[in-house]
This record gives C-alpha cells, sequence and structure tokens, in this order.
C-alpha cells in the first residue's frame, strides 16, 4: 500500500522532520510505500528517502491509497487560522478524492471557539488518533470520537554514543516571552558554575536565530536534523527543553528531562511521562536543580508510550483492532 503523511514537513523544524523520520521508519520495516506532501520535497527527498511532493499540489493527493495527517500539533489555530484551514482542506481533499484518512498522533488545540467549530465538522466521520491524555479529554468534550496513540519519534531508535553525564543540552524557542528566555539563561549559567557543559540547541534554523543573543555566552549549535538532535540527546546527561521534541527524543534515548512549558502540547508530555515541568516564566533555581541532581521521568510510564505509539499504527493501517470512535481512552 503507498501510505501518504501530511504535516509540517520541509521547513527545517527538527522535531517534525523526527516525526516524519519516525513515520516513514515504521511504514517501511511493514513494507509500505511512503510518500510526503512538503513545504520544501528536494530537501524531503533526499534527507529521508522518500518520495515527495509540494504540498500545495492537490494533485499530489492522488498518489496515495490512505494518507496520514500528522503527527504533530496541526490541529490548532493559536498560531495562524491558516494553518488549520490549510490542513482541514487537505483532509477533505483527500476524502473527495475517495482516499482514506486518519487522523494521526496529533495533540489537539489550543482552538478558539471558531476552530473547534471547524474541528468538530472537519473530523465528522474520519478516524482519529490523539498522541496525549489531555488532547484525547479535548476531543471528548468537543463530541470528536478518538483513540490514543503516542508521538511516533518515540520510536527512533538512539546511536550506540557514549553518555558523558556532565553534558546538559539546553533547548530555547523563539516567540515565547523574553522572561521565560531569561529563566533557561540563568539556569544555564548555574549549570556552568557547577561545572556542567551546557550546550544551547536551536532546532529551527532561522525561526530560532532570534534566541542565539540571548544565549551569545554560551555554546551554540544549529540543527533541523533529527538524527543529529537523536544523537546528542543520547549523549547528554539531562535535558532542559522548551520545544516538544527535544523531550521526546530525550526519552527516545534514555535521557532525562525536564520541561519549561511554552504550549499545552509540552506540559501533557511531561505529565504523562512523569517528568518535572514549569509553566511560563518557570523558576530557574528550581528549573537547574532538576539538572544538577538528576530529576527522572517514570521510565515505565515512557516505555508506556513507545508501546501506544507502536499500536497507533496498528490501528491506522487497519492492523489491529479497528477505531471503534467510542471517544475513550
Amino acid at each position: 500500500m503507498v501510505v501518504g503523511v501530511a504535516g509540517y514537513y520541509g521547513f527545517r523544524n527538527a522535531g517534525d522532520e523526527a516525526i516524519l523520520e519516525a513515520i516513514a521508519r515504521e511504514l517501511k520495516a511493514r513494507g509500505h510505500e511512503v510518500v510526503a506532501l512538503s513545504g520544501d520535497p528536494k530537501r524531503t527527498r533526499e534527507d529521508h528517502g522518500l518520495k515527495a511532493y509540494h504540498r500545495l499540489n492537490p494533485l499530489a493527493l492522488l498518489r496515495a491509497d490512505l494518507w496520514l495527517l500528522g503527527g504533530g500539533g496541526l490541529l490548532q489555530d493559536a498560531t495562524s487560522a491558516l494553518s488549520l484551514t490549510y490542513y482541514l482542506s487537505v483532509l477533505r481533499l483527500a476524502r473527495l478524492f475517495r482516499k482514506r484518512v486518519v487522523v494521526f498522533n496529533q495533540s489537539l488545540g489550543p482552538l478558539s471557539p471558531w476552530g473547534e467549530r471547524r474541528v468538530q465538522k472537519a473530523l465528522k466521520g474520519v478516524p482519529v488518533i490523539l498522541r496525549d491524555q489531555d488532547s484525547l479529554e479535548y476531543a471528548r468534550r468537543l463530541g470528536i470520537p478518538a483513540a490514543l496513540g503516542a508521538d511516533p519519534a518515540l520510536l527512533l531508535p538512539p546511536p550506540p554514543v557514549p553518555r558523558e553525564e556532565d553534558l546538559v543540552l539546553v533547548i530555547p524557542r523563539a516567540g515565547v516571552r523574553e522572561e521565560a528566555l531569561t529563566t533557561l539563561y540563568v539556569a544555564a549559567n548555574h549549570l556552568v558554575h557547577e561545572g556542567k557543559q551546557v550546550l544551547v540547541l536551536l532546532l529551527q534554523p532561522g525561526y530560532d536565530d532570534e534566541v542565539a543573543e540571548v544565549f551569545r555566552l554560551h555554546r551554540i549549535e544549529r540543527t533541523s536534523d533529527p538524527r543529529r538532535l537523536l544523537y546528542l540527546a543520547a549523549q547528554a546527561g539531562y535535558v532542559i527543553s522548551m520545544r516538544l521534541h527535544g523531550l521526546i527524543l530525550a526519552a527516545a534515548a534514555g535521557t532525562p528531562f525536564a520541561a519549561l512549558s511554552y504550549d499545552p502540547k509540552v506540559a501533557a508530555f511531561a505529565k504523562e511521562t512523569g517528568a518535572y515541568y514549569q509553566e511560563l516564566p518557570g523558576e530557574p533555581i528550581k528549573l537547574y536543580k532538576a539538572a544538577l541532581y538528576g530529576r527522572f521521568p517514570d521510565w515505565e510510564k515512557v516505555a508506556r508510550l513507545k508501546e501506544r505509539a507502536r499500536k497507533s499504527f496498528d490501528l491506522a493501517l487497519g492492523e489491529g483492532v479497528p477505531i471503534k470512535g467510542s471517544g475513550r481512552g
């Protein structure tokens, strides 16, 4: 079967590229051909070894038998109403072409009342798999039947790299309040004073460049390559991240982590893994002490999330128990 994947791909965001890498890897292992919609098809073909078509080419939807919409945080209008309009249009057009569509391992929200109504209408009759319990509860409140999965990037295998216990990855994000970046900066300074090696990772080069000035006294690396992120996460002794996939790839690598949550999806992942997290703007002393004293997530909960991620492919592909649409997790 040819399976298409539609999401925020081809925009040099390491987190979304990690999702695509994981989905393609799992689908290929199951014997399926994979195609993707991308903002930069040439880069996607080169980076992931997939057939890729421009995301604004509607005829590309004819290239697959099944379309997975996601994963990621696509069903929200906090960043822009235009983004939500695009993804719901992809869903509707694929269905118009009589293609099977599954909303796959997405977060749900934040949504305005206008966005909620649009999502409720668009998802009628569409199998929905959500990646976190908070999103599932939100779907219930909206009357949207859904099953519970998990982020596919949890399934990426870490490289066999020696761990450096004194290495701490600090992962900020542009577009947040200045006080939140100050929290990360102060926490990073305290870690350096305690003898830790701090590496500041910018996971969306271009977009995140504006925060580089805040961390100019620290070592900074820019990467949109999920393999590089996973390598560093496996190498590090601890990860402090605003970005969701800084946390997810740390979990995939078995590296302890803490979160500074700028978005409900970040808090949702921290809660589901039992990890330490703070809401913005955060408290730098408590945050750096979480790293200094090795405050761990619950690894049994992480293992259960990984199993949910595996089973979500069975659900989406019709290889396991079908999605009943009960809305119960």
